[in-house]
């Protein structure tokens, strides 16, 4: 069931205690934090002042974002137990409505991230909080020098974690994961491509999106060759994202369960491959949520339990 943010005087009674652990990308998807564009983007008159500074390709529409969102929302809630919501904090703007990269949670607890875009550098501070609220241990965070986002960081399975080197995530960052991540058995590196230099946002889940155990869409011109190989070693069927399809974010999809995803609308060649291969796809309008600020799906949701 859907959760409102606590008050202030919630916040000082006692934690709510939620269970956690997401070192998945295809496990049922039990809890879910999230970010409404009500407390993210406030207002039209507030994204008409801050959607350039933010890099959005556009400015979203307000009153349209809060739609598209709706729509999101009500295919979440099909399949998962318990959806928490970030209230709004003047310390984080536009782009905190994509709640899956300040954080990642594993079994022992969350892990902040160290963004490397300035303008999310307080949103993993502002989501610490909410997480002590739920009783949710902060296991660690990532210090300077190191960067790190948590769109480079895919869970092959419980036991596997591989990292995007790239812009967004250095080599310090990945030491500093690694290190508190000594718990997971194997650790993997693939170094991300140039494409179109630091500014673009390009994480490693910008380019693979697990579906199941032996089930990836991919975008194969930006794929590091050795993550490519890694994959068809291990028995994984790819889905080719073709490049018009991968502007609008068909490379972004949310796995609730195994073959049970979400993706974007507009983006037929990936749903109907996805379907060829027996997935259950549900599609949601995302102009203003998801095409502006370039966050699909998965950047939308911060998994705090996947779980079978």
């Amino acid at each position: 069931m859907p959760h409102t943010p606590p008050s202030q005087a919630a916040l000082k009674k006692e934690a709510i205690m939620v269970s956690f652990g997401s070192q998945s990308m295809i496990a049922p998807l039990r809890s879910v934090l999230l970010k409404h564009p009500r407390d993210a983007f406030l207002s039209q008159e507030h994204l008409n002042a801050e959607w350039k500074r933010f890099g959005y390709l556009s400015c979203p529409s307000f009153d349209k974002a809060l739609e598209e969102y709706g729509y999101f929302e009500s295919i979440l809630r099909q399949f998962v137990d318990d959806i928490f919501y970030l209230p709004s904090n003047e310390e984080t703007g536009l782009d905190s409505i994509y709640t899956h990269d300040p954080v990642q949670i594993t079994k022992n607890g969350a892990i902040l991230m160290n963004m490397s875009k300035a303008l999310r550098r307080k949103e993993p501070a502002a989501i610490q909080a909410y997480l002590e609220n739920l009783d949710i241990p902060i296991y660690g965070a990532i210090a300077e020098q190191g960067k790190m986002e948590g769109g480079d960081v895919l869970w092959l399975d419980e036991n596997t974690v591989a990292l995007g080197r790239g812009y967004r995530t250095n080599d310090e960052g990945i030491r500093q994961f690694f290190s508190l991540a000594a718990f997971v058995e194997n650790h993997i590196i693939f170094d991300l491509p140039h494409a179109r230099g630091p500014e673009e946002c390009l994480h490693l889940m910008s380019i693979v999106s697990l579906i199941d155990k032996d089930l990836a869409v991919v975008y194969s011109p930006l794929m590091p060759v050795r993550l490519r190989q890694y994959l068809l070693e291990r028995g994984y069927s790819l889905i080719e994202v073709p490049e018009e399809e991968y502007k609008t974010l068909g490379c972004n999809v949310l796995t609730l369960a195994p073959r049970i995803c979400v993706l974007l609308k507009g983006n037929a060649t990936v749903s109907s491959e996805l379907r060829r291969f027996g997935a259950e796809v549900y599609e949601y309008p995302g102009e203003n949520i998801s095409l502006c600020g370039t966050g699909g799906p998965t950047c939308l949701t911060r998994p705090l339990l996947r779980s079978c």
